[in-house]
C-alpha cells in the first residue's frame, strides 16, 4: 500500500480540502487528487521535454471532464458514453487556462497538457470552484517551470455575507456569484454575474476571495517542498541573437513609434504600416540570413511594436487611433433591420459590429441541460458567432470554438437577470460579429439589449458593456487605464477587463490580467472608469430605442398561459394524447402542459389570436365542471335506439334519451332527424350521484305545446 503525501486546507466553515499526491497517475509529470467531502478531482499535468521548432508561444491545453459515474448516472445518447465536452466543461477549462497561462515563463514553449477529471461528486459542493486549485497543485508537484502557484475560489454573497465556495443550495440564494483566480500576491482572473451590485461591492468581494486564495497557495508551496519539487527542470527553448535584436530595435523602433503616434483610425491600414517596417528590414537581409533568422526578426519586431504602442500611451497619452484614455469610439445603432425576425439590431462601435437577432419560442424550444451535476431546462439562450471575415481573414469557419462559447456565456450572464420572471416565451438571442476590432462580446450585450426591446420583450432595464485595458510599467506607478480597447490594445496590453451592467449596477464581469502587480487602486480606477463608459454607451443606444416596443411583431408567436387543477391534466391530455392532439389539429395552436407546484401549467401558442381563443375555449371546457341546469352546445357523437350520446364539454358526454328529444312522442331515433356530428343545444337536467352519468334534455329548452282542449259533449251542452 503506497502512502501518499497529503496537505489539508481548512475553509473555516467545517469543510476541509485535502491535496493528495504520490498515489495515483504517477507516470504523469505531476498529479494530485483533490478531495472535499465526497467530491474528488484528479488533476494531472504532462509537458514535452522540448519545444517544437519555430514555436514562440505557450502551447498550453487545459481539459476538464466530468464522469457521469461520479454522481451515479449513465450518460445520455445512444452510446451511453461520455462524448465531446459540454459548454459547461469548456467554460471551466477557460477559467483554469486563463489563470495558469500568464504564469509560465515567457521563454518556455514546450507543449503542456493539464487534465482535470471529476471522479466523485455528491451534488452539494461545486467542483468548478476546485478545478483551478487541483490543476495548480499538479503543476506544483511537477518539475515544470511555473511562476505560481495559483488558486481559484468562488465567492458568493448570501444574505449580505460573503461565502467562499458555496454549495449548490447556498448559491441559489446569492445575489453575487464570481470566480476569482490569483497568486499569493496578485489577482489574475475574475469572472461572474451579479444582481446590479456596485463597483465598491464587487471590489470588496475580490479582496475577500484573495484572502482565501493566499491560504490555498501557501498549502501548495508546502506540498511542493514535501515532495521535493522546489527545483524545476532546465530548458532552452529560445536561441537568441542579441546583436540582431539590437539591430532590429535600432532600425525599426522610431518608425514603429511614428506609426503608433500617427492616430490612424483604420485598423487594416495601420496594420499594413506596421508590417511594412519589418518587411523593409527583411528586404535588406540576404536570402541565407533571412532563411536562418527570419523568425527571430519577426519575434524581435513584435517586441518593438509592442513597446512603441505602450510608450506612445504612457509618454504622450496617444492611443493608436488618437483617442484619449477615457474616450469611447463613435457609436451608431439601428433596430428592426431584419423584417423576418422577431427582433433585430445592429450595434457598431468603431470597427466592431454586431448584427443580433431575437427569436421567441414556446416551451418546445427550451434547451435541455444534461450535465453530470446540472439537469434542467434553459429558457433564455444566447449564441455568439465570430466568423473569420469579421477580421478580414481568408480561412474557413469550422464550427463553434471555445472563445465563442466563453464570449457568449458572458453576454448571456449580463442580459439574463433583466428578463422578466415567468416570461412565457423561450428567447434565443444570436449575435453575429460582422466586424471586429476589440470587445465584440460587449457589442453583443449592447446589440442584444436593443434586439430584445425591438422584439417587444419587456426587459427590466437596458444593459450595456465595455472592455477596459491597461498599459503599465513593471513595478512602477506609471500606468494608463484604457476605455473601450482596440484589438491591438488587448493583444499588446496588460489587462482585458469587461464590465456589463444597468444604470444601477453591474450584472456580469470578466477580467484577465497579463502582468504581475495589479493593485487594488488600479482595479478601482478601472471599475469607475468603466461605469462612466457604460453610461455614455447607454445614452447612445437609448437614442435609437428608448424602451421596449409595446407589442410583439406580427410574425411572432402569441402565447397564453392557463393554470388548471392537477386533476385535470390527464383529462386535457387524453388517452395516448388523443385529446390534446385533437385540439391542436382542429385549432392550429401548439399546446404544452406540465405539472408545476401541484398545478397544471398549460401553454397555448399560435401566430394568430383566433387559434389561441379556440384552443383556450376547448381547454376551459375540459376543465369546467358540468352544472345541473346549465345549457350547453352539444355535439352528437352517436345515435342509439334509445337516444343520442352528446358531448357537452370536451371529453364529457351525456345521454339525450329519446324521451327528452321533444314534447311530442318520438317512436324511432332514425326518424328523429338527428345525425352524428349535429350540434344542438341541450340542458343538463341530472347527474347520477353513483356513476356520474349526465342526463340531458332537449325538450326542456323547447316551448311546451298547449294541452289540447277537452271536446264539448252533448251532455255538457244540455247542462
Amino acid at each position: 500500500m503506497i502512502k501518499p503525501i497529503t496537505k489539508s486546507i481548512e475553509l473555516g466553515d467545517g469543510r476541509t480540502i485535502t491535496l493528495e499526491t504520490g498515489k495515483l497517475a504517477k507516470q504523469a509529470d505531476g498529479s494530485v487528487m483533490l478531495k472535499m467531502g465526497n467530491t474528488m478531482l484528479l488533476a494531472t499535468v504532462c509537458a514535452a521535454k522540448d519545444a517544437k521548432p519555430d514555436v514562440d508561444f505557450m502551447p498550453l491545453q487545459v481539459e476538464y471532464k466530468e464522469k457521469f459515474a461520479a454522481y451515479g448516472r449513465f450518460p445520455g445518447g445512444f452510446q451511453r458514453r461520455e462524448g465531446r465536452a459540454s459548454d459547461y466543461e469548456i467554460l471551466v477549462c477557460r477559467l483554469v487556462d486563463r489563470a495558469l497561462r500568464p504564469l509560465f515563463p515567457d521563454d518556455y514553449h514546450a507543449e503542456v497538457f493539464v487534465n482535470v477529471i471529476l471522479f466523485s461528486a455528491d451534488g452539494e459542493d461545486m467542483p468548478d470552484a476546485l478545478a483551478g486549485l487541483a490543476a495548480s497543485a499538479a503543476i506544483a508537484v511537477s518539475d515544470i517551470p511555473f511562476n505560481g502557484p495559483i488558486s481559484e475560489v468562488r465567492v458568493a454573497r448570501i444574505d449580505g455575507q460573503f461565502v467562499i465556495n458555496p454549495t449548490f443550495q447556498q448559491l441559489e440564494k446569492a445575489d453575487m456569484d464570481i470566480m476569482v483566480g490569483a497568486t499569493i500576491d496578485n489577482i489574475m482572473m475574475v469572472e461572474g454575474e451579479m444582481k446590479e451590485v456596485s463597483e465598491a461591492e464587487m471590489l470588496e468581494a475580490i479582496k475577500f476571495a484573495h484572502e482565501a486564495i493566499k491560504v490555498q497557495c501557501q498549502a501548495q508551496l508546502e506540498l511542493m517542498e514535501a515532495v521535493g519539487k522546489t527545483v524545476k527542470r532546465e530548458y532552452c527553448h529560445e536561441v537568441n541573437d542579441e546583436e540582431l535584436r539590437k539591430d532590429v530595435w535600432d532600425k525599426c523602433y522610431d518608425k514603429a513609434y511614428a506609426v503608433a503616434t500617427s492616430c490612424n483610425t483604420n485598423k487594416h491600414e495601420r496594420g499594413d504600416n506596421f508590417a511594412a517596417i519589418v518587411e523593409e528590414y527583411k528586404a535588406g537581409m540576404s536570402e541565407e540570413d533571412l532563411e536562418a533568422k527570419g523568425n527571430l526578426v519577426s519575434r524581435y519586431y513584435h517586441d518593438v511594436e509592442k513597446e512603441a504602442m505602450r510608450r506612445s500611451i504612457l509618454d504622450e497619452g496617444k492611443r493608436l487611433d488618437g483617442r484619449s484614455t477615457t474616450e469611447i469610439r463613435p457609436i451608431w445603432s439601428e433596430v428592426d433591420y431584419l423584417p423576418g425576425t422577431h427582433g433585430s439590431a445592429i450595434f457598431t462601435r468603431g470597427e466592431t459590429q454586431s448584427l443580433t437577432t431575437v427569436t421567441l419560442g414556446t416551451k418546445l424550444d427550451e434547451k435541455i441541460i444534461d450535465d453530470v451535476l446540472n439537469n434542467g431546462k434553459e429558457r433564455f439562450l444566447l449564441h455568439y458567432n465570430f466568423p473569420p471575415f469579421s477580421t478580414g481573414e481568408a480561412r474557413p469557419q469550422r464550427g463553434v470554438g471555445r472563445r465563442e462559447i466563453g464570449h457568449g456565456n458572458l453576454a448571456h450572464r449580463a442580459l439574463k437577470p433583466m428578463i422578466p420572471e415567468n416570461y412565457p416565451y423561450v428567447i434565443r438571442v444570436v449575435s453575429d460579429i460582422l466586424e471586429s476590432n476589440g470587445s465584440s462580446s460587449m457589442a453583443t450585450v449592447c446589440a442584444g439589449t436593443l434586439a430584445l426591446m425591438d422584439a417587444g420583450v419587456k426587459i427590466k432595464k437596458p444593459v450595456t458593456g465595455i472592455a477596459m485595458g491597461l498599459i503599465s510599467e513593471k513595478k512602477g506607478t506609471n500606468y494608463a487605464v484604457l476605455s473601450d480597447i482596440l484589438g491591438d490594445e488587448d493583444h499588446l496590453g496588460d489587462m482585458d477587463f469587461k464590465v456589463c451592467g444597468t444604470r444601477d449596477g453591474i450584472t456580469a464581469t470578466q477580467m484577465d490580467i497579463k502582468v504581475d502587480g495589479l493593485s487594488y487602486e488600479i482595479l478601482e480606477k478601472a471599475l469607475n472608469q468603466a461605469k462612466a463608459g457604460r453610461m455614455h454607451i447607454m445614452d447612445r443606444i437609448l437614442e435609437t430605442l428608448p424602451e421596449p416596443r409595446p407589442d410583439l411583431k406580427e410574425n411572432a408567436p402569441r402565447i397564453e398561459v392557463l393554470i388548471i387543477g392537477k386533476d385535470f391534466i390527464g383529462a386535457v391530455i387524453g388517452p395516448g394524447g388523443k385529446i390534446i392532439q385533437g385540439i391542436q389539429e382542429e385549432t392550429g395552436a401548439t399546446i404544452t402542459i406540465e405539472e408545476i407546484d401541484g398545478y397544471g401549467r398549460v401553454e397555448i401558442s399560435a401566430t394568430n389570436k383566433t387559434s389561441i381563443d379556440a384552443a383556450m375555449a376547448k381547454i376551459k371546457g375540459i376543465v369546467a365542471v358540468p352544472e345541473i341546469g346549465e345549457v350547453y352546445e352539444a355535439k352528437v357523437r352517436s345515435i342509439m335506439p334509445y337516444g343520442a350520446f352528446c358531448e357537452i364539454l370536451p371529453g364529457k358526454d351525456g345521454l339525450l334519451h329519446i324521451s327528452e328529444l321533444s314534447w311530442e312522442r318520438v317512436e324511432d331515433m332514425e326518424k328523429s332527424g338527428l345525425k352524428e356530428g349535429d350540434k344542438i343545444e341541450v340542458k343538463l337536467i341530472d347527474i347520477d350521484p353513483k356513476t356520474g352519468k349526465l342526463k340531458l334534455s332537449r325538450k326542456a329548452l323547447l316551448p311546451r305545446p298547449p294541452r289540447p282542449e277537452k271536446p264539448v259533449t252533448k251532455e255538457d251542452g244540455n247542462n
